[in-house]
């Protein structure tokens, strides 16, 4: 089932062009999957048994909680996932060098498997989205929770001690596999939902997407931030404002056509949609220009940002380009001050974007910095006013 479960969010996450996080349950599930199978077919005596399914189990549960929360647009403290998976790792392995009774050992992993949802639980509650599909990811959370950490305790209070060559026959290992199987059909079932509305809300929001890349058109992302400015600044939450530009690009036109100059801007806005979260914002507001709203991220994650971004697109191949060229983008970025207008926002972003311009492209320049001024070249004078901001939406 949870293999099932995995490609079918495989396939909504490629063939829907879903964000990352549908991804992310996706490889959550294949992981369990994988887990589930060494628990069932390698030697239920073998030291490293515990280990080997712990390690995958931490993984699958890491990924399903960033991705859930990723959803909302809350980034998890991954660092502290991981150090739970530490340190129950340590005392897994202190209590397998210990006694051979396993009821010590499930304990510590369900236990820092429940630790983990607990996290996780944490971090959603605090984001603003609580309609009824967040109610029900919530609920899903609070009983993988409760479960890991109450269950097997119940369990072994019946049971006392289970040996290791009984492992597979004892009551706690039938009652488990109830328990994962229920657990896996009722998450996969409200994530499934959640995803489907997701599509769903995409598909009605069509008309406001660029044809070409499937991101925002300029008037729906400019409409977008002027809903998402006044927002992050209620809450206070930090927004950032990333801004791109593919260097050089009308020598592409120029020499390969435009067709694959098109094929180019395709490419670099599917490279976009993929490393963005499912909460960020991301549109293609020009030519060769694009913008990128990184909701609730402060400005040094998102210059990290747009570097990934840039490297990831600096060893793209291009069809209808040379095999030797690879294309490279430039980048400003701006996070938003008290009171900020968009317009404002825009300007220092893409005030960054040309001193990236300047210092000689394929480089990302952060407009929270002092920057060392460099007289405009020839071909960014010229370009310049072409891309000065024009509001395409009227602001109320």
């Amino acid at each position: 089932m949870a293999l099932f479960f995995a490609v079918t969010f495989a396939v909504f996450w490629k063939m829907g062009g879903m964000k990352r996080h549908v991804l992310g349950f996706s490889i959550g599930y294949t992981f369990f999957a994988a887990g589930y199978l060494v628990t069932h077919f390698l030697p239920s005596n073998a030291l490293y048994l515990f280990h080997t399914t712990q390690v995958l189990y931490t993984i699958a549960v890491i990924a399903m909680v960033t991705s859930i929360c990723e959803r909302v647009g809350q980034r998890v403290h991954v660092g502290l996932l991981v150090a739970i998976y530490i340190i129950s790792a340590s005392v897994l392995a202190a209590a397998v060098g210990f006694t051979s009774d396993v009821a010590p050992r499930l304990i510590i992993v369900n236990t820092g498997y429940g630790a983990m949802y607990i996290v996780g639980l944490t971090t959603i509650l605090s984001a603003r989205r609580k309609n009824l599909i967040d109610l029900a990811v919530i609920a899903v959370i609070s009983i993988q929770a409760i479960d890991f950490l109450v269950r097997p305790n119940l369990t072994l209070m019946y049971e006392r001690s289970i040996a290791e060559e009984a492992y597979r026959e004892s009551f706690y290992y039938s009652l488990i596999g109830l328990v994962l199987g229920v657990k896996s059909v009722l998450g996969a079932m409200v994530l499934l939902g959640a995803t489907i509305v997701e599509w769903t809300t995409s598909l009605r929001e069509s008309s406001s997407r660029d044809t070409l890349t499937g991101l925002h058109n300029r008037a729906s992302f400019e409409q977008a931030m002027l809903q998402l400015l006044p927002r992050a600044q209620k809450e206070g939450r930090p927004l950032s404002l990333v801004v791109a530009d593919i260097d050089h690009f009308k020598q592409v036109n120029d020499i390969w056509g435009h067709q694959s100059g098109d094929r180019a801007i395709s490419s670099f806005g599917k490279l976009i949609n993929e490393m963005v979260r499912g909460c960020d914002t991301a549109g293609r507001v020009g030519g060769e220009e694009f913008c990128i709203a990184v909701w609730n991220c402060p400005n040094e994650p998102a210059e990290r940002l747009a570097e990934r971004i840039r490297q990831a697109f600096a060893q793209l191949s291009h069809a209808g380009l040379n095999d030797d060229i690879r294309l490279t983008a430039s980048f400003g970025v701006a996070t938003a001050q008290d009171g900020e207008s968009y317009e404002r926002l825009f300007a220092r972003a893409d005030a960054a974007l040309y001193d990236a311009k300047s210092h000689g492209r394929n480089r990302v320049e952060n407009a929270e910095r002092e920057r060392i001024a460099v007289p405009e070249s020839i071909e960014d004078a010229a370009e310049r006013p072409l891309r000065a901001f024009k509001p395409a939406v009227a602001q109320a």
